[in-house]
Parts: structure tokens; sequence; C-alpha cells
């Protein structure tokens, strides 16, 4: 059920991630209705009340030649114009904000339907302009499929307020604080699907398996980024071959072919025999899955890594946008926060007897902090709002972590105070970055309870 799961979540997501799959579907289904419908239309028009027929295309064979062939030549002029409007906010958001936004992009469920809507109506339109006959046309009595017509007129409609309503979504889109709202959406999405809270996980063991010297090292099979790991297969292979597992490698880290990326051994005191250890190895690998790009299936710091691209481009020296900044440090800072809820020891997997037999590792609390604020420390320095902002950063963590992770907030803390005391801030500038760090060290001296997160 577990690797059912996993393997449903990852289609989807390569599904939801791609411009085409949509449309493609939506012009088969079009296609296939309008040669349907014609048919049902000769069946049925002999039937029509007068009513009903005052509700349908009641011109000839020429009138509706005419509407079905200006629909299909207007709806390609359209659909053309949203797939270059669509590259061009592409583009921009690859070149003003970053290029790993361009999945979120892609991945608008609103683009797709418009793109799918404009490609049917052209379809269905295209295919029952064939079915229309004249009288003469091969002997034959003059043909007008009413229900067909009548359908390619609404599509049109629906396709015009489609257009309104695409450029209106668009003009949204393209903000930088819609995309920073949509990628802190989808990272919190993937940190609550992959990561359970902290509470949730205090009556589980954190101490895994140590390896033995013995152990059989496991190497990556491709190159690329690890996209997801199939949990459920990984678990019945060990399970059946009798063996304990360790991957020390993440979802997210990029995979050199022949690299060690964990180990296995006996899950008895005894030793793989050579045909033994190839054969757990090549079921092992085939439970990790690599791509050339990273996914946010079960990467929880791939939108961690948006938010922290685009504030390091908005303090490029090309861009030059520190309120851009500013925004995505206070959503990484909210990634952090909620980050710091979670139970971010390593993911030990229980056969059904209750024996860990997978050991998952993965980034620990001080790697995503340091990944959500090195950099625009760095690239910021010589802003004092910047740095203000990094201080806020640390506020807010203060306010939520633990008491056994207070100790990466005081590194990054004193990290943040050199990097200040290198610039040539004025004296007001230096006493407002002096006293949020002050602020920041009372909060992390709080010795009471810690509180409960927020409830969502």
């Amino acid at each position: 059920m577990v690797a059912m799961k996993t393997w449903l979540a990852n289609v989807r997501e390569a599904f939801e991630t791609k411009l085409w799959p949509l449309p493609t579907i939506a012009v088969v289904a079009a296609l296939l209705l309008g040669l349907g419908l014609p048919k049902l239309d000769a069946q049925v028009n002999r039937y029509l009340s007068v009513q009903m027929s005052g509700w349908l295309f009641d011109g000839d064979a020429d009138a509706a030649r005419s509407l079905l062939g200006a629909i299909s030549s207007s709806l390609i002029t359209v659909t053309s114009l949203t797939f270059s409007l669509t590259v061009v906010t592409l583009q921009l958001a690859s070149s003003q904000f970053s290029p790993r936004l361009l999945r979120t992009f892609t991945r608008d469920q609103f683009v797709q339907a418009t793109l799918a809507l404009f490609l049917a109506t052209f379809t269905f339109s295209l295919t029952v302009l064939r079915s229309v006959r004249s009288a003469g046309d091969s002997d034959q009595s003059e043909f007008v499929p009413k229900f067909a017509v009548t359908l390619a007129f609404v599509m049109a409609v629906a396709s015009v307020l489609g257009l309104v309503l695409f450029l209106a979504h668009l003009a949204e889109q393209i903000r930088v604080e819609t995309m920073l709202r949509d990628v802190r959406r989808d990272a919190t999405n993937t940190i609550r699907a992959v990561l359970r809270t902290r509470n949730a996980a205090d009556d589980r063991p954190h101490e895994p398996p140590a390896p033995p010297l013995s152990a059989v090292r496991l190497l990556a099979g491709d190159d690329g980024f690890l996209t997801w790991i199939d949990q459920g297969n990984l678990l019945e292979v060990a399970a059946d071959e009798d063996a304990l597992v360790r991957i020390d490698v993440y979802p997210g880290s990029f995979l050199v072919r022949g690299t060690p990326l964990g180990v296995t051994w006996p899950a008895q005191d005894a030793v793989f025999d050579e045909e033994a250890a190839q054969r757990v190895a090549e079921r092992i690998s085939a439970c990790i899955h690599t791509g050339f790009e990273r996914t946010a299936s079960q990467d929880a710091g791939y939108g961690l890594r948006q938010l922290t691209d685009v504030a390091n481009k908005a303090l490029s020296p090309g861009v030059n946008d520190p309120t851009t900044a500013i925004h995505a440090l206070g959503h990484i800072g909210a990634v952090l926060c909620d980050l710091s809820d979670r139970d971010l020891h390593a993911e030990l997997l229980e056969d059904q007897d209750g024996q860990v037999r997978v050991t998952l590792r993965r980034p620990d609390f001080a790697a995503y902090v340091e990944e959500g604020i090195s950099q625009p420390r760095r690239y910021g320095a010589t802003d004092p709002q910047v740095m203000a902002k990094i201080f806020q950063v640390l506020l807010d963590l203060g306010h939520r972590v633990a008491p056994e992770q207070r100790g990466v907030i005081l590194g990054q803390l004193e990290r943040l105070r050199a990097t200040v005391a290198a610039q040539s801030f004025d004296d007001h500038e230096q006493a407002t970055l002096a006293e949020l760090g002050r602020r920041v060290e009372d909060t992390l001296r709080h010795t009471g309870p810690r509180s409960a997160p927020p409830v969502t």
C-alpha cells in the first residue's frame, strides 16, 4: 500500500509539472466527440421538437461551415498567443527570479486547463466541419449536425471567457508575491507529507542499527538527482533478504554513478557471499530513482532551495532588488519554523515484526538553516535591511525551536554578527542590528517549556 501511494504521488507529480498531458487528453477527447456527435445528430434530428430546435443552431450548411471555419481559425490564433504569453512568462521567471521556479509555473493547472480548452475547441470544430454536407454533395441530402455546431459555438464562447481569465491569471502569477506564496505552500505541503511532527515521533526509536565493518557498500546506478525512494519496496527487499539497509543519501542529493549511497548487511551474525551481495544490491538499486531535476514529491528541502534562489537572484548586481530578497527571507523563515516542528532524525522502517530493517538518513536542522540563511547573508551583507531581516528570521526561529536546536541559532547569530561587524554601517544601523541580536539571545536564553506549534 505504501509503495502504491508513493508511486501514485510521483506519477501525479510528473503529470502535473508538464504542460502537454492535459491538452493532449483534451485534443483526443475533442476528436472522438467530433466524430461521434454528428452521428448522434443524424439519429435524433428528426425527433427534435420545435422548442428544442429553437435552442440549437438553425442555419444551413454554408452558415455552419462559415461558423465552424471562423471558430477554428480564431482559436488556433488564440492558442498561439496563449503559448507565446506562457513562454514569455517562463522566460521572465527564469531570468528575473530563478530557473527552479519554472516547475511551479508549468504545474499551474489553470494554464493547463486554458490551453486544453483552446485546443479542444479548435480540434472539435475542425472535426465537425468535415461532417457538414450541402444539398447535392455526393448525391446526398443536406446535413447540418445541429448539436455539434451548437456545442462548438458554446465552446468558442467559453474560450473567449477563458482568454480573459487567463490574462488576469497570468498578470497575477508573474507577481513575485504570488510566486513566493505558491513556492512556500508547496514546500509546506511536502514537509508535512514526508516528515512526522516531533510529538508524533517521540515514542519511536531514534538510534538506527550500526553497520558492521563487513557491510556491503551500495553504489549509485545512475547519474542525476535522487528524486524519490520507493520505501515500500525497499522494506520488502530487506525483509525478503533478511537484511538491514542504511541509505545515506536523501531526495535532492545529486548521485554520481558508482559512488556510495549506503550500506547493507545481514540481520543475523553472518556475511553476504558474493552472489547474495550482488543480488541484494541490485534489488535495492531498483528502489532508488533518479532524474535530471529535483522534484517536490519527497524532497523536503526543494522549496527552501527555490526561496533561497529567489533571494540570491534579487541580491545580485544585475537585479538589485533587496525588497524581494526581504520578502523571500520572510517565507524562508516560515519554512524553517515549520521544519523546526518536525522530526528530522533518520527515518526507520520496520517490518511486520517490529524490527528496524531500513534506515533512511536525512538532513538535520542545521543543514536546513544553513541552506536558507548562509547565501542571503553573504550576498546581502552590505544592506542593513537585509541583515535586519535575517536577524528577524533567527528571532522567529528562537521562539519555535526545541532546546536542543538553540545551538544552531546561536551559531548562525555569531556568524551574522561577524558579517555585520565587517560592514561600514552608520551608528544608527549598527545600534539597530545590535539590538536585534540581543533580542535573539534573550529569546534563546528562555528556559520555559517550548511552545506548541500553531494549529493548521
